[in-house]
């Protein structure tokens, strides 16, 4: 009597069964990570199977043997396991990070951001570039068009959005509930300001400690901060989202990838090629954790004096050529103006006053709403009714 298909031993059943053998860092299975290199299947029904590990001293590497010997071992007609492992190549690397990264997007934590709302993630590769004052203005100034804008504060250590917004007040609980938030958890509410026409919505370390005492956490830590500010923020109906991300490339920005896998990058840098060289690093995060660059934005770019006078002090150019590096628009330029840092300081944001930096933020909003424009949900599905009425 022939063997039934799908009990011979053979190398895709040995496929198969590894396809339930997880890497717990990496939430998914050795197969489509690629780390399942073969198997030798000998007549006596020892299976070999070879692993590639990411590096050979990996601190996985024996609960993975146990793994793939457990799950292979069940297969009938296997007598034995062997497990035989190697460090995977460049490539095979870069290709079990890039899914590993794609998988954690199925991932992404629940929150009460409406699906409607544009996420985005204000991102510079170094420190000192303005980031947070681009932030704030760019904020402050969509609300004064009108919408309703949240600002989640994901540089823990460095806060610094409730001073420049002129914001205080705490953060107050707002109790949950299965049936709306499915946990039942408490959810955090966030400060709230009227600018013109719109509101603001902001979560910060700052509402929660001193503006003189210091956050000394590490990675892990500083990205739960900004997990609790996402998944556990009571949002309201946003039009927009701005994240002041902290500077650099590490465990925040990558979690937030992959919390929020559907935020886009603005990438600040100033004119200067130093700054604009690092800020390709904030672009290639964004690529790698699958998240759309939106545009650039160059701060600190000429001075004019009053006479009329303009004065490259930081160099000329560097926005427009990250902006070509990356093949995305230049979405604005700021020039520097004595009112954005005096705005900061007391609160005042120079983008709802006048002058150079408010004509620029301006030109800013507009910019930034074209790439990134809000969509009405609900009048999209009434127009698709009235299309299906008329059929």
């Amino acid at each position: 009597m022939p063997v039934p298909k799908e009990s011979r031993l053979d190398e895709p059943a040995v496929r198969g069964a590894l396809l339930g053998v997880i890497d717990p860092e990496l939430g998914d299975n050795v197969v489509d990570l690629g780390m399942y290199q073969g198997a030798e299947i000998d007549p006596d029904g020892a299976v070999t199977v070879r692993l590639g590990l990411t590096t050979a001293a990996c601190p996985l590497r024996t609960q993975l043997s146990r793994d793939v010997e457990a799950r292979v071992g069940t297969l009938p007609g296997v007598t034995r396991v062997a497990v035989r492992t190697s460090e995977l190549s460049r490539e095979a690397k870069s290709a079990l990070m890039s899914r590993a990264r794609w998988k954690a997007r199925d991932r992404a934590v629940t929150t009460r951001i409406p699906g409607r709302t544009r996420v985005l993630a204000v991102s510079s590769g170094k420190g000192g570039v303005g980031k947070s004052s681009v932030t704030v203005n760019l904020a402050a100034a969509l609300a004064g068009r009108g919408y309703r804008v949240g600002v989640l504060d994901a540089d823990i250590a460095g806060f610094s959005i409730p001073r420049m917004l002129g914001m205080e007040g705490t953060i107050e609980a707002e109790p949950g509930t299965p049936e709306g938030d499915g946990d039942g958890r408490a959810k955090m509410r966030p400060v709230e300001k009227k600018v013109g026409a719109g509101v603001l919505e902001v979560l910060s370390m700052g509402f929660l400690s001193g503006e003189d005492e210091a956050i000394m956490w590490r990675g892990l830590k500083l990205n739960r901060a900004v997990q609790h500010f996402v998944e556990d923020g009571a949002w309201g109906d946003l039009d927009y989202l701005l994240v002041d991300m902290p500077p650099g490339t590490g465990d925040v920005q990558m979690g937030l990838a992959r919390m929020l896998p559907r935020a886009e990058m603005l990438i600040v840098t100033t004119p200067a090629t130093a700054a604009q060289k690092v800020a390709v690093r904030a672009a290639d995060m964004a690529r790698k954790g699958y998240l759309r660059v939106a545009g650039v934005i160059e701060n600190m770019s000429a001075f004019v004096c009053e006479h009329g006078e303009s004065y490259a002090l930081f160099g000329s150019g560097g926005g427009q050529r990250l902006a070509d590096e990356t093949g995305t628009p230049l979405l604005g330029q700021i020039p520097l103006e004595a009112a954005v840092s005096a705005g900061g300081d007391t609160g005042q944001p120079a983008s709802l006053g006048s002058g150079p930096a408010a004509d620029a933020f301006a030109a800013l909003v507009d910019a930034v709403v074209a790439v990134a424009p809000v969509v009405e949900v609900q009048d999209c599905t009434a127009r698709m009714w009235e299309a299906l009425g008329q059929l």
